[in-house]
């Protein structure tokens, strides 16, 4: 199998590997179709006659058209297909009411937290309230690392360059996302880390906070002592002391909270990774479990997939407002609104962004959509969850970690290092990647396109891995030490 047809309705067809010119294909309902020309890995070729105007269907839904007339067999890239979005849509509501069959959960060996929350690691996180002192946090980090043992998994810091020299909604931003990834389970205790004489004062993060476990959360303002890495050591170490106490049991996985996301996709991202997250996300919210999707944008195009599967009309009116007030913002900010697939998304076959937002939606299964979570909201429902946040990788996992998310897949078709603070699992879409990147892999969702595997068997190996991760199995991104943060700077807020 060397292609694939979607949707029994497209017009197209997407090469699971490199199509020579020449090569015939046997399409359903359709017959053979010869390739005109070479069609590269993740790209499409039209089955039929297209006439200029007329709509690319892929995934069964108009992904654009064609900018000219185009004979069965050509290459359909960004050369012969523009978008077919604009602006703000008036959205109308088509309930579905999905629902799944519930399933007995598995167990995890988790961390059960005081509060009764439950945690999938047990660290100390050092937050700095400012850029100032990121540096002075990255020391004190390397200085307590004598303190990591027994239970006690890892100590790390979170640089990022704001807290001061912002105001109003993009102020408040800030510190709602600091103070948002300290309420995070596998964060046994905090320490925020002041310069003192910053915008983000040390009494605005604790207004933000309002009540909180005094031993858990700590706080230490630099100016106020003479030696901050020495007081700094003082306060880890009792944090320390308290996180030992910690050991793992087995919790149930309806208490799991899931993050789904994207980045670097390509052609293949909504054919094999794309839906094994899908199909993982239907697997935690049958066990009574919870997921997270976001990147508002990438759903631009492919909202029908999406808005009719909310619950009720209030959701589907949040989702609605998500995803116009988004639009705003980008005609707000001088941006074009579809203008969204990267270089890396196009070279591996990504042509609009209904293309990218079709194939990006998959991970979001077919559950019903039970909330919408603002930016730095934390998630208060069982089931699949809406987060308002932009595309870019490190923000929206900050932002899925911030909403307390356990573990983070991250579907990719061109690869990526890095790490969230809640342990993200790379999911490949294809096997060259996973045979020239194998040290930033988790798991090779591309044995769906090699058919070495169906989609469902895929998402069983996924689970699996899933559940070994929230037991303590360290993922690529924290075996090569990736623990990072990015903060959405003037970012929309619901």
């Amino acid at each position: 199998m060397n292609t694939i047809q979607i949707n029994p309705v497209d017009n197209v067809i997407v090469a699971l590997a490199p199509l020579p010119a020449g090569t015939s294909v046997d399409v359903p309902c359709v017959g053979s179709v010869i390739a005109a020309e070479d069609i590269p890995q993740g790209h499409k070729m039209a089955v039929r006659a297209i006439a200029e105007g007329e709509d690319v269907i892929k995934y069964g839904l108009p992904i654009g058209h064609v900018t000219c007339d185009v004979a069965a067999g050509s290459w359909l890239h960004t050369h012969n297909v523009k978008t077919n979005l604009s602006g703000e849509v008036e959205y109308s509501y088509h309930p579905t009411h999905p629902e799944l069959e519930a399933v007995e959960p598995e167990c995890f060996d988790g961390f059960r937290r005081a509060d009764g929350s439950v945690a999938t690691r047990n660290e100390l996180w050092i937050i700095p309230t400012v850029g100032c002192v990121n540096e002075v946090a990255h020391a004190m980090c390397e200085g307590a690392q004598d303190l990591v043992d027994g239970t006690l998994e890892g100590v790390y810091y979170f640089p990022h360059p704001f807290g001061c020299s912002q105001t109003g909604a993009d102020h408040a931003q800030t510190r709602r996302l600091l103070v948002a990834l300290s309420r995070h389970p596998n964060a046994a205790g905090v320490l925020f880390l002041s310069l003192g004489c910053e915008n983000c004062t040390h009494q605005q993060v604790l207004d933000e906070l309002g009540e909180y476990d005094h031993e858990r959360v700590r706080f230490l303002t630099c100016q106020d002592v003479a030696d901050e890495q020495v007081e700094g050591h003082k306060i880890l170490a009792e944090l320390a002391d308290l996180a030992k106490k910690a050991s793992r049991e087995p919790i149930p996985a309806s208490e799991l909270v899931i993050g789904l996301k994207c980045g670097g996709s390509d052609g293949l991202s909504g054919i094999t990774a794309n839906p094994t997250i899908g199909r993982v996300s239907d697997m935690v919210v049958a066990r009574g479990g919870t997921s997270v999707l976001t990147e508002v944008p990438e759903m631009f195009g492919a909202e029908s997939i999406l808005l009719d599967r909310c619950v009720d009309e209030d959701v589907f009116n949040a989702a609605s407002d998500m995803l116009n007030g988004f639009k705003d913002y980008f005609i707000s900010h001088g941006e074009v609104v579809y203008e969204n697939p990267s270089p890396g998304n196009k070279d591996g076959g990504i042509t609009t962004l209904e293309d990218k937002s079709c194939g990006c939606v998959q991970k979001g299964g077919s559950a019903a959509i039970v909330d919408v979570l603002p930016y730095a909201g934390r998630v208060k429902k069982h089931g699949l969850n809406m987060l308002c946040g932009p595309g870019n990788d490190m923000v929206s996992t900050t932002a899925l970690t911030a909403a307390g998310c356990h573990v983070i897949l991250f579907s990719t078709g061109r690869g990526t290092p890095f790490g969230a603070p809640a342990p993200t699992l790379k999911v490949f879409t294809n096997q060259r990647l996973c045979d020239h990147k194998a040290n930033w892999m988790d798991f090779n969702a591309g044995v769906a396109a090699t058919g070495e595997a169906t989609i469902d068997e895929a998402a069983r190996g996924l689970w699996d891995l899933v559940l070994q991760t929230a037991s303590g199995k360290l993922t690529s991104a924290e075996r090569r030490g990736c623990h990072e943060i990015s903060i959405w700077k003037d970012g929309v807020c619901l």
